[in-house]
C-alpha cells in the first residue's frame, strides 16, 4: 500500500515510522518523474531535495515554522506533503499548481520565490519580525549552492550574523544551478566535501598527538599549534564562523536518518545562533536520466519516462535563441572585441555556443546580474564590446548599475533580452513584461524590437556598429521560417517600416481606416488582424515599428496626421511602454490623434501557455480585430454579426 496516499499534510507525515521515510521518498520521486513527464517542469533540481524536504517536514513544525525556499523551483515535494498532491498533476498548467511557492496557493508557502539569493535575507526578516512579536518559532532558509553565486544571499549572510538572529540556514550544494556552478565560491565547497585529504590529515595527526603526548608539554604547543593552521586551511567552516555563523558540515542530503536525526535536535532545542547546514544532494537523484544529464534535467519538457527522451516534437523552425547566438559568433568573427557576458543561463541564451567557439571571450558570472552588467562596463571602458545575453526578467535585478554604469557612461554594452514578453508556464515571475518601461527612460539607450528571427539577426549588427548602451527584446519559442538574409546589414537607427499594404505611399493614405503600429513578436498578429479586418471593409496599414527608441518621429507624425485611427501593440506593460512613448510624442507636438493603445495591463498574470495569455490581453490576431472594429466603427462593432464572422477565421 502506498505511504504517500495517507499523507495530506506534515502531521500525517509524523504518524509514519522514521525506518519507513526512505519508502516515502521512492514514492515521492515517482510522482514527480510522472508529473514532469506530463507537463514538463523542474525535474532535476526537485528530485535531488526529496529527502531534505522530508527531514524537514518530519521534524520540524510546519506551518508555525517557516521555510523560505531560494527559488522554490525545488520544492514540489514540498508542496505535495503541504496538502497539494491531488493537484500535483497540474503544476505549471493554466489554473494549475504554481511551479513555485506561492503564498496564495498556501499557509505552507511562507514567502514567493522564483529568482535566486533572496531565501537568507527573506528568512533573516521573518525571523527578526518573530522575535519582535515575541514568537519563538524556527525559520529555515534552503539555498542552493547556485543562489550563492548572487551577491544579494552575502548581504543577508552579513546582516544574519550581526544581528545574531537564531536562523538556521540550509546550503543544498548539488554544484549545479542551472549549468555547473562558477566561481571561488563554489570552488570552496566543492574541495571542502570532497577533502579526502582533509579527513586523512585529521585522523593521522590525531594519532601523531597520541604517540607523542608522553613526551611532555613543551611538544604539545607547536603540535596543537600545527592541528590548528592544518583546521584552518582544509575546514570551510572557517568562511562561514567567520561571519557569525555556526556551521555543522558537509553532511550526505540523501542520509534520511541523519538528517532526521540532526534535524529532530535543532527543532528540540532553540540554537543561540545562526546555523548554515551544509549538505550535498545529487541533481535528479533516483532517475538515471536525470542523474546522468543533470544541466539537461533542470528544465524539462514532457518526456518517455522509460527512455528520458523528450516527446515533444521538434521544431520547424529555429529558435530565436539559436539565431541570435548564430548572429553573435558571426559578428564575433568580424570583430575581435566582441566579447559574450551570461548570468548563468549559457545555455538559456545560446551563449554556450559562443563559448566553444571563443572559449578565451566568454564568461558566465554565475547568477550576479549586477556583477555581470558592472563587470561588462569595465570592459567597456578598455575598448571591448560586451554582449550581455540574460533573460528579461532577470536583467530586472541589475537595473542600478545599468543606470549608474553603464548608460550614465554611455558605455557600449549591448544588452539582448531572451524571453522578451509571456513565456508561459514559470508564470508571473517570469514573464519579461516590463524591459521597454524600465530601458527607455534612460538617457543614451537604443533599443530595438525584432518582427522575426532575420530581422534579429541584422539588430544583432546593429547593436555593434552603435558606441552607445543598446537592448534588443525577443521572445520565447521559435522564429516563422523566414529566409535569412545571406548578410548582416545594419539597419538605420529610429527608422521604422510599413509591412503592409506593400509599396505603400503617403498619397494612399486617404484609402487607409487604422494603422497598426506593431512591435517584435506583435507585427505578424497585427498583420493576420489587417487580413481580418479587410474582410469586414476596414482597411488596415501595419507599420513594424522596430525602434522603441529613438522612434521613427517623422513617420508617426506623418501617420497621426494622416490616418484616422492608430493602434500601438506591444508585448510589454503599457504604463511607460512603446505605447506611451508615442503618446508622448503627439502630446509633445500637440496631435490630436485618435490613438489607442493595446498591451499587457496594469496587473501581474500566472502561468499558462504563451497564446492564452496574449488572448487575455486582447493581443492574437482575433482580439486585435475586435478591438479596431470597436474603435473605427462603433456602430458596426456592436452589431453581432461582424465579430461573429473574425471568430470563425
Amino acid at each position: 500500500m502506498s505511504l504517500l496516499y495517507g499523507i495530506n499534510s506534515p502531521a500525517d507525515l509524523k504518524q509514519i515510522q522514521k525506518e519507513d521515510l526512505p519508502r516515502v521518498a521512492v514514492e515521492l520521486r515517482s510522482a514527480i518523474i510522472e508529473v514532469c513527464a506530463k507537463n514538463g517542469g523542474h525535474l532535476g533540481a526537485s528530485l535531488g531535495a526529496v529527502d531534505l524536504i522530508l527531514a524537514l517536514h518530519y521534524c520540524f513544525q510546519m506551518p508555525q515554522d517557516k521555510i523560505v525556499w531560494d527559488v522554490g523551483h525545488q520544492a514540489y515535494a514540498h508542496k505535495a506533503l503541504t496538502g497539494r498532491k491531488e493537484r500535483l498533476n497540474t503544476i505549471r498548467s493554466t489554473h494549475g499548481l504554481s511551479g513555485f511557492p506561492k503564498r496564495e496557493e498556501s499557509p505552507y508557502d511562507t514567502y514567493g520565490t522564483a529568482h535566486a539569493s533572496t531565501a537568507i535575507s527573506a528568512a533573516l526578516g521573518i525571523k527578526t519580525a518573530k522575535r519582535l512579536k515575541k514568537e519563538d518559532h524556527h525559520v529555515i532558509a534552503v539555498v542552493g549552492d547556485g543562489g550563492l553565486t548572487g551577491g544579494l544571499a552575502y548581504e543577508g549572510l552579513n546582516q544574519c550574523g550581526h544581528l545574531k538572529e537564531k536562523l538556521i540556514i540550509i546550503l543544498n550544494d548539488n554544484g549545479m544551478s542551472i549549468a555547473q556552478n562558477v566561481g571561488a565560491i563554489t570552488q570552496f565547497l566543492t574541495k571542502r566535501a570532497s577533502s579526502d585529504l582533509y579527513e586523512k590529515t585529521r585522523t593521522e595527526l590525531k594519532h601523531l598527538l597520541s604517540l607523542l603526548s608522553d613526551h611532555g608539554v613543551p611538544l604539545l604547543k607547536p603540535i596543537e599549534k600545527l592541528r590548528t593552521s592544518i583546521k584552518a586551511l582544509f575546514s570551510s567552516s572557517i568562511f562561514f564562523e567567520s561571519l557569525g555563523l555556526r556551521y555543522i558540515g558537509p553532511l550526505d542530503g540523501h542520509d534520511l536518518g541523519t538528517l532526521v536525526d540532526l534535524f529532530s535536535t535543532i527543532s528540540d532545542h532553540l540554537t543561540s545562533s545562526p546555523l548554515l547546514i551544509h549538505v550535498i544532494t545529487e541533481k535528479g537523484k533516483g532517475y538515471p536520466p536525470a542523474e546522468q544529464d543533470p544541466a539537461g534535467s533542470h528544465g524539462v519538457g514532457p518526456f518517455d519516462i522509460v527512455t528520458g527522451k523528450s516527446t515533444s516534437k521538434k521544431a520547424a523552425t529555429a529558435s530565436y535563441t539559436s539565431i541570435f547566438a548564430e548572429a553573435l559568433i558571426a559578428c564575433a568573427r568580424e570583430d575581435e572585441r566582441i566579447v559574450g557576458i551570461t548570468a548563468a543561463m549559457p545555455a538559456g541564451t545560446g551563449m554556450d555556443e559562443f563559448m566553444k567557439e571563443f572559449p578565451e571571450r566568454a564568461f558566465d558570472v554565475g547568477i550576479a546580474e549586477q556583477h555581470a552588467v558592472v563587470f561588462a562596463a569595465g570592459m567597456a571602458t578598455e575598448g571591448f564590446k560586451p554582449a550581455c545575453a540574460i533573460y528579461s526578467t532577470f536583467l530586472q535585478r541589475a537595473f542600478d548599475p545599468i543606470v549608474h554604469d553603464v548608460v550614465l557612461q554611455n558605455l557600449p554594452v549591448h544588452f539582448f533580452l531572451d524571453r522578451a514578453g509571456f513565456v508561459g508556464a514559470d508564470g508571473a515571475t517570469h514573464h519579461g513584461v516590463f524591459d521597454i518601461s524600465y530601458l527607455r527612460c534612460l538617457p543614451n539607450m537604443v533599443m530595438m524590437a525584432p518582427k522575426d528571427e532575420n530581422e534579429l539577426r541584422h539588430m544583432v549588427k546593429t547593436s555593434f556598429a552603435l558606441n552607445q548602451p543598446t537592448a534588443v527584446r525577443y521572445p520565447r519559442g521559435n522564429g516563422y521560417g523566414v529566409p535569412l538574409d545571406p548578410t548582416l546589414k545594419i539597419l538605420e537607427v529610429g527608422k521604422a517600416e510599413v509591412v503592409s499594404p506593400l509599396n505603400f505611399t503617403f498619397e494612399d493614405s486617404a484609402s487607409i481606416d487604422v494603422a497598426l503600429i506593431a512591435l517584435g513578436a506583435m507585427v505578424y498578429p497585427a498583420m493576420k488582424a489587417a487580413q481580418l479586418l479587410e474582410e469586414e471593409g476596414i482597411r488596415a496599414l501595419v507599420l513594424n515599428a522596430r525602434f522603441v527608441k529613438p522612434l521613427d518621429e517623422t513617420m508617426l507624425l506623418k501617420l497621426g496626421q494622416e490616418i484616422p485611427h492608430l493602434v500601438t501593440i506591444e508585448e510589454n506593460v503599457l504604463m511607460g511602454g512603446f505605447g506611451s512613448a508615442v503618446a508622448e510624442l503627439f502630446a509633445c507636438h500637440e496631435l490630436r490623434a485618435q490613438l489607442h493603445l493595446l498591451g499587457i495591463p496594469d496587473q501581474f498574470f500566472d502561468h499558462a501557455k504563451p497564446e492564452e495569455l496574449r488572448a487575455q490581453c486582447g493581443l492574437d490576431p482575433v482580439q486585435i480585430a475586435k478591438f479596431v472594429l470597436h474603435k473605427v466603427n462603433k456602430k458596426r462593432a456592436l452589431n453581432s454579426q461582424p465579430l461573429i464572422s473574425i471568430v470563425k477565421k
